[in-house]
């Protein structure tokens, strides 16, 4: 039962951060074309359409770059727990394929352990900054939204990747994990 929770937590932290990153791909789009549709009007080959484009403020998406740093943060923070919880991180097999499987059993359950430290000492240091630049009130600079609810959104994704370290490292201790 505990398990089918922890799973649908981590589905549903992934799903999130996938929509969160199709639409950072839908406002990049939208900026660079707005960005064309503003350079070709500007250039006066449009002629009345072109003004038309310039008057109604056709162009980039302001602060894009802004947006999409907060958005992609909390995407690779979404998609830790999946990635934890199924063990498909990027590793590199060439020295240990050929060891067996109780020293492999014994290097998943270190790593477990060590990347649960990890998560959790990266959350900690996220709930830290957040509550700093809630201290100080700082913003972004084009579209002034506060920094904090980034760091907020990061941080509420990156409770649940150490929920789930924390999860997947004591199933490895107690055997009850064997991927």
């Amino acid at each position: 039962m505990l398990h089918i929770l922890v799973e649908r937590l981590a589905r549903f932290m992934a799903l999130l951060g996938g929509l969160v990153l199709c639409l950072l791909v839908v406002l990049v789009c939208l900026s660079v074309a707005g960005r064309e549709v503003n350079d070709i009007a500007h250039t006066g080959y449009l002629g009345t359409v072109g003004q038309w484009l310039l008057d109604a403020g056709i162009g980039p998406v302001t602060g894009d770059f802004e947006l999409v740093e907060a958005g992609i943060a909390f995407a690779i923070f979404a998609f830790l727990p999946l990635t934890q919880l199924t063990g498909e991180h990027a590793r590199v097999d060439i020295f240990t394929s050929g060891l067996g499987p109780r020293v492999n059993h014994a290097l998943a359950t270190f790593w477990s352990l060590i990347m649960a430290a990890v998560i959790v000492l990266i959350t900690w240091r996220l709930f830290i900054g957040m509550q700093d630049k809630i201290r100080y009130g700082e913003t972004t600079y084009l579209i002034q939204f506060p920094i904090w609810w980034a760091y907020a959104a990061s941080f509420a994704a990156a409770v649940t990747a150490s929920i789930i370290s924390l999860y997947c490292a004591a199933m490895r201790l107690t055997g009850k994990r064997r991927t």
